[in-house]
């Protein structure tokens, strides 16, 4: 069963309007509610409001979305129970491999970088390479050595250990030996991500997101977070940032199929993100999330499993966050 998606917006009078910053997050989908006790719940919760007020922050200030969006990924890369920055989970060989992705839809400028070992937070690392180098995406030990020329913070790899995340490779090396998958480690495998989308004063659309990628990965596998398009991507109109199995959303384009959808097909914003989340995606074997942010304000948080860590504030509003699929989120109010 499809979770149904989340969809809320702003009523704006006829006319010209100022426009009313808008931030919205992710924390990954995937989310299984036995999984987890009320402590890690509410740490969770109060990790996602402290991420919006940071975003929310730089855009109260009148700063450009693209700070919006690494201040609060910032946020959630630091919180251990994300699978980003600090909590990323384990590849196959007991390390962990971390990418990131930032772009600016005034300019379509874009950052991304991956299969990072040391860098405290790649979405800092990421809007460096956007901003500092003539290029677009740094991977491995080149986008470390950049990281270090440009001054960012790195630590020690055993910064990002987290005894839950070593458990879980436990679990699946264990299960993969003996030929098993259960739900909590094909959950763990494919789900986690960081993200945001925000708008500011001036209209502007940014995207972004953050992944310690799949447990137990092999090879120097990238999925879709750092790829532009496929798990990030913003325009104009259109602000994406997905969650989920990346080998689909890369297959798929998801990023920038939702906003093509928009741009070129004229679909209505929650129209393109449920066809190619609820749609598209879970028809190709995949499954996730998303959030979607419009030019206009309007935002939809599609998903199709149990739960995805999300929320949403504006320039006015206190943080909204959700987890499970029966979580209430309450809209902003209409101007």
């Amino acid at each position: 069963m499809l979770a149904p998606t989340v969809w809320l917006g702003l009523a704006h009078a006829a006319g010209p309007a100022p426009v009313r910053p808008v931030l919205v997050i992710h924390g990954g989908a995937g989310v299984i509610r036995a999984g987890m006790d009320r402590a890690e719940e509410d740490a969770a919760r109060a990790a996602l409001a402290q991420a919006l007020r940071a975003g929310q922050a730089e855009l109260a200030a009148g700063k450009p979305a693209l700070d919006a969006v690494v201040a609060a990924i910032t946020v959630l890369e630091d919180a251990p129970m994300f699978n980003a920055g600090r909590g990323a989970v384990f590849t196959h060989d007991g390390k962990n491999e971390l990418d990131a992705a930032l772009m600016d839809g005034s300019g379509r400028r874009a950052g991304a970088i991956a299969g990072v070992h040391r860098v405290k937070n790649p979405i800092v690392l990421a809007r460096a390479v956007m901003d500092k180098s003539r290029h677009v995406m740094m991977v491995g030990d080149g986008a470390e050595a950049f990281a270090r020329e440009q001054g960012l913070p790195l630590v020690d790899p055993s910064y990002f250990r987290t005894e839950k995340r070593w458990q879980q490779l436990q679990k699946a090396l264990k299960e993969e030996a003996a030929g098993q998958a259960h739900a909590d480690v094909e959950t763990a495998k494919h789900f986690g991500t960081v993200g945001a989308v925000a708008l500011d004063a001036q209209g502007r659309l940014a995207a972004g997101t953050s992944t310690g990628g799949m447990t137990n990965k092999r090879y120097g596998r990238v999925g879709d977070s750092p790829i532009i398009g496929s798990g990030t991507y913003a325009d104009a109109r259109c602000a994406v940032s997905g969650t989920g199995w990346g080998e689909y959303y890369i297959r798929a384009v998801a990023a920038h199929d939702i906003c093509a959808r928009v741009a070129y097909g004229k679909q209505d914003l929650r129209e393109a993100a449920e066809s190619v989340i609820n749609r598209e995606i879970p028809a190709a074997g995949g499954n996730g999330g998303a959030i979607v942010l419009g030019a206009d304000g309007r935002f939809a948080l599609p998903f199709n499993t149990e739960g995805m860590y999300r929320g949403w504030i504006d320039a006015k509003g206190e943080p909204q966050v959700a987890l499970f699929k029966d979580d209430e989120l309450a809209g902003p109010a209409a101007d």
